[in-house]
Parts: structure tokens; sequence; C-alpha cells
């Protein structure tokens, strides 16, 4: 049975851009490199070196190559953060695109957005 998830592909146009944005902009670290010197290179990022679930950077124009008919769009994510005033001016103060803040049912919620216009929201986690 399936008890967790693990990793999330991300398939983005510019890997080291990618990797710049989602470390020194969003706080992330690497946790893994591979590079197969065929082409077929990867990165693995996390909130933290001990996350359970990590986000995968894949080049988009290689896996399009390698499987045909695989859907490349941007995985709708939502992370969870006990700080979202702080992650909401730090990210803001980054010059990275972020959304209003709204109010849900489940709590305050506000979108952001990397690099190549991929969004990705956050929600209060109390």
């Amino acid at each position: 049975m399936i008890n967790k998830v693990g990793q999330i592909m991300l398939y983005v146009n510019n890997q080291d851009e990618a990797v710049q944005f989602w470390t020194e902009k969003v706080g992330f670290s690497v946790k893994s490199k591979e590079d197969n010197d065929q082409g077929m290179r990867w990165i693995e990022v996390a909130p933290t070196k001990e996350a359970e679930t990590s986000i995968i950077l894949h080049n988009k124009d290689f896996v399009a190559k390698m499987s045909p008919g695989l859907n490349l769009g941007t995985p709708s994510l939502m992370f969870f953060t006990d700080q979202f005033d702080e992650l909401y001016t730090n990210l803001s103060n980054k010059k990275i695109k972020v959304g209003e803040i709204v109010n849900m049912p489940t709590g305050r919620v506000f979108n952001f957005a990397d690099h190549e216009e991929n969004y990705f929201a956050v929600m209060e986690n109390k």
C-alpha cells in the first residue's frame, strides 16, 4: 500500500535556473544530483534535507523526447507553512511574483510563481 508521497516530478526548461529559484529564493536544499552524461540529469530539492517529500527537477525537452505523450504540465502543489506572514514577506522581498492573500475555510492561502511562470500555492498551517 502507498503510505506517503515520495517525489514530485517538475519538468522545467532550465534546470540551473530552477535550482537557483528553489534554493536561493524559496529556501529549499539540494538533496541529490544525478547526471548520466547522456542528457539525463535531475536535481532533487526539498524544504529540508530530512523532508520525506521532495521535488525532482527534470529537463522538460529531454523528457519529452524520451517519453512522447507524457503530460509535462506543472503539478498543482500546495505547500504548508507555520510562518505564513514571514514567508509571504520573504518571497515578496526577493522579487518573486506573489498573489494576494486569500482567506479560505481551511486557512489563509497565497500563490507564487517561479521564473518560468509556474504557479504554486502556500497555505497557513498552524
